[in-house]
């Protein structure tokens, strides 16, 4: 595979072209715009390196040209001065990844294998399941595994208790989906959201004249989940009223219109979910005892998401897999996620994602592209745990007998050689990176200990 850079810092487009040998890639340099157009109108480009600031025209130019001259070749766009305007001319241009400098050698070559990766068209995304959707590997899941196979054997009302966010509208999807029923329809119904007569409304239907604005006869949701699965969402909150009227439908399987006269019998599988603890909702008397013996032939408790966090990686995956282009996340990025207690559970990492997919310009989702406040948590946390090692260090340290110079002396060669393996062991590209004067830094290695 050949690579065009196009920079005109000699140190920079060098230390670019290594990257590249090292994955295995051709490189090559051009130090002006026209230069690349050159190349690349030539053919026999996979990928472009491509500079903002060049010395003769606008790297955003060069873009556009490249565009027409060589469709098909993935332009990684670079720049001194990230702003807005450049960010999405850069993106609105077709730039596959725009990184700003000073660049992360490592996160580069990332992205060079990304793009690469991507180059190819993907293939447009099916629809998922919920039987594709429910996946893991914690204890934790496995038992709601587990328990839905038993629950697909049989029609008895099965009641999904869980936190907000855990998965209970997928899981109740699952079931139906496993079930004899599949073919037939799975009815929701999100009961939380609506005021006490629309509720009955919705659940039961109604007949003409019912109440005002009722115009016409209109069937409800029981009505429509006829032969299937009907799905009544956070069943707690609805009002002792209605909840009589659904005690008798789940023990007669039949109802009466709200404002009608006529019997209505229904056959279906009935699943209800609450975040809440309905013996607690029972024993302060804002839920019937009878009803909820009634829901409760079957429970399956979902976990929240901080119980399976070995299972962070698979589902991340499972969701970037909607996302218009392909994605991956850097090991930083899926670090920040695993140390995240995730209070919204599935429903929070899916918005996380969703924000740093829709934020991301290139192939792989960094930490700056999570939501503010996951970057903060994640900021506060990992400023106590260095906090803390670095107190025990200390008191290792002092108890040895060692002296100030020499704690300062062993802590700043460790920070020197995280810093120099990330610039690929060049003290000179560290120094312009970090603004340290380069004859200081050749002094401070060659003094470090081993």
């Amino acid at each position: 595979m050949n690579i065009l850079i196009i920079e005109d810092e000699p140190a920079l487009a060098s230390a670019l072209a290594s990257a590249c040998k090292r994955l295995g890639y051709d490189a090559r340099t051009c130090g002006s715009g026209r230069a690349g157009l050159d190349a690349l109108t030539a053919g026999g480009v996979t990928l472009a390196i491509l500079d903002i600031g060049l010395p003769d025209l606008s790297g955003l130019d060069v873009l556009k040209k490249a565009r027409a001259s060589a469709p098909g070749v993935p332009v990684i766009i670079i720049t001194a001065h990230g702003n807005l305007d450049n960010a999405v001319a850069a993106r609105q241009l077709g730039a596959a990844a725009y990184l700003v400098k000073p660049l992360d050698l490592a996160e580069v070559q990332q992205t060079l294998q990304q793009v690469l990766a991507a180059a190819a068209p993907a293939p447009k995304a099916e629809p998922q399941s919920a039987r594709a959707q429910m996946l893991g590997s914690a204890p934790a899941i496995q038992r709601v595994f587990l328990e839905i196979a038993h629950a697909t054997t049989t029609d008895a009302p099965i009641l999904l208790s869980g936190p907000t966010g855990s998965g209970k509208t997928l899981a109740a999807r699952a079931i139906h989906e496993h079930s004899a029923r599949a073919t037939a329809p799975f009815v929701v119904l999100h009961c939380a959201a609506l005021p006490e007569q629309l509720l009955e409304s919705e659940l039961f239907g109604h007949v003409k004249g019912a109440f005002t604005g009722a115009l016409t006869d209109r069937e409800g949701h029981i009505e429509r989940a006829r032969g299937g699965t009907l799905f009544l969402d956070e069943i707690g909150d609805i009002s002792a009223s209605v909840q009589a009227k659904l005690l008798r439908f789940v023990e007669e399987h039949s109802f009466t219109r709200l404002g009608g006269r006529e019997d209505i019998r229904v056959e279906l599988r009935l699943i209800t979910a609450t975040n809440k603890n309905l013996r607690e909702e029972v024993a302060a008397g804002r839920f019937r005892e009878d009803l909820f013996y009634r829901l409760h032939v079957l429970e399956i408790q979902m976990p929240p998401l901080h119980e399976r966090r070995a299972d962070l990686p698979m589902l991340a995956a499972n969701f970037l897999r909607t996302a218009a282009r392909p994605l991956s996340l850097a090991p930083e990025t899926l670090a920040i996620l695993q140390q995240h207690d995730w209070p919204g559970n599935l429903r929070e990492l899916r918005n996380a994602l969703e924000h740093a997919a829709a934020v991301c310009t290139g192939p792989i989702i960094l930490p700056s592209h999570l939501p503010r406040e996951l970057r903060n948590c994640a900021a506060s946390d990992l400023d106590t745990r260095l906090t803390s090692s670095l107190a025990g260090w200390l008191d290792a340290q002092l108890a040895a007998g060692s002296d100030y110079d020499t704690m300062h002396d062993a802590l700043e060669s460790m920070v020197l050689k995280h810093l120099l393996s990330r610039f690929d062991g060049k003290p000179t590209i560290l120094a312009r990176e970090t603004r340290m004067n380069r004859v200081t830094l050749r002094k401070k290695l060659m003094q470090a200990p081993d």
